[in-house]
């Protein structure tokens, strides 16, 4: 039983670590990240995920539109197995680094450090996040692709990244197909943030 505790603490301290080494694409461009997105693929070392969410989770849409400040209003939906949206927005401000957001989710109640690290912008994007939560800190990585179909080297490319950055193959999870929500399917545990 040590062992397995040592071996868990040992891998996330060292996630944190390349985690925070991981840099946003050097030729980020604002304008092409706007638009349409599916969230196809998805990456974590938060324990949540891997011991209740991973099972239920399905694809789902994001809309990402640049503002006039530089800022990138983040809106995601997810059609529930009810028939029932959840929905989350997020205003991601932009950092001294090109592909460099900061924003806070009151809903999870976590501080998040997003990054842009690598885009085809007419294709995919992949988003490698850290979020923090009383001095602790956990990986997010995201696939976003333009169209719901995903090539196998571009699954490929998310899985090794996700691995590159410290997380365990078993929580590295290409999200199956979903509906998408309609404008009047919203859930009462949706929270715009």
């Amino acid at each position: 039983m040590t062992t397995v505790v040592l071996k868990t603490v040992c891998v996330l301290l060292c996630a944190v670590f390349i985690s925070a080494q991981v840099m946003p694409m050097p030729d980020f461009n604002l304008e092409k990240m706007g638009g349409k997105w599916y969230l196809v693929g998805f990456a974590t070392n938060a324990e949540r995920f891997v011991t209740h969410l991973r099972a239920d989770m399905k694809m789902a849409t994001a809309v990402m539109v640049p503002t006039e400040d530089a800022d990138l209003d983040l809106s995601y939906s997810h059609l529930k197995s009810d028939g029932s949206c959840f929905r989350m927005h997020h205003l991601a401000k932009k950092t001294e680094i090109p592909g460099r957001f900061v924003f806070d989710n009151e809903l999870w109640g976590n501080s998040n450090d997003m990054r842009v690290v690598d885009a085809k912008f007419d294709e995919y994007a992949i988003v490698h996040t850290i979020k923090t939560k009383g001095g602790k800190s956990e990986i997010l990585n995201k696939l976003h692709t333009r169209t719901r179909k995903i090539a196998d080297d571009l699954k490929e490319k998310f899985k090794q990244f996700s691995l590159d950055t410290g997380i365990l193959e078993e929580n590295i999870a290409i999200l199956p197909m979903n509906g998408e929500c309609s404008d009047d399917t919203v859930s009462p545990k949706s929270k715009k943030i």
